[in-house]
């Protein structure tokens, strides 16, 4: 299946999620992906922007994460799952959650990182001094189950790969 139009569904008010879809979109055009945004500002969004999605159905969906959108994302799942859409998130524990696929960073890792910054600040080190990180580390999770609940069969070259395969 090959992917030429793509969803792509944010919190328009978080600057660091709108980053990110500015730079994902970018990156799909490069790519000769044609991205419908569908920016949300509030819960009431989703239904609108589902009922948006399936006047024209897209070829695929992204859900860039923060709270808004994991808020919601049972909403996503579901409307992805009645769909039939493929749909990428970037926690796995949507995916554990029905959603079909995830990549991004290692939530345990980023959440060890953080309790060590915080451990460093709480010995006394200045805010200012402490390094900027960027993830190390990239989980790929799929869900075979909701892959077969939408026909879709996933290729043996990116099972090997994951990190995480949900039966």
């Amino acid at each position: 299946m090959g992917l030429r139009r793509i969803a792509m569904l944010w919190n328009v008010r978080d600057p660091g999620m709108q980053l990110r879809y500015d730079v994902s979109a970018a990156r799909a055009v490069e790519l000769g992906i044609i991205v419908t945004p569908f920016p949300v500002r509030e819960a009431d969004d989703f239904g609108q922007a589902m009922v948006a999605m399936t006047q024209q159905l897209p070829d695929g969906l992204f859900m860039v994460a923060d709270g808004l959108t994991a808020q919601n994302r049972k909403r996503i799942v579901d409307f992805a799952a009645a769909k039939r859409l493929p749909t990428m998130y970037e926690y796995d524990f949507i995916v554990r959650e029905g959603g079909l696929m995830s990549y991004g960073p290692d939530v345990k890792e980023t959440f060890n990182r953080v309790a060590a910054l915080i451990d460093d600040l709480l010995k006394g080190a200045r805010p200012k001094d402490l390094p900027f990180e960027q993830p190390a580390r990239f989980h790929l999770a799929l869900n075979q189950g909701t892959a077969a609940m939408m026909g879709l069969e996933l290729p043996v070259s990116l099972l090997v790969q994951a990190d995480e395969v949900i039966a």
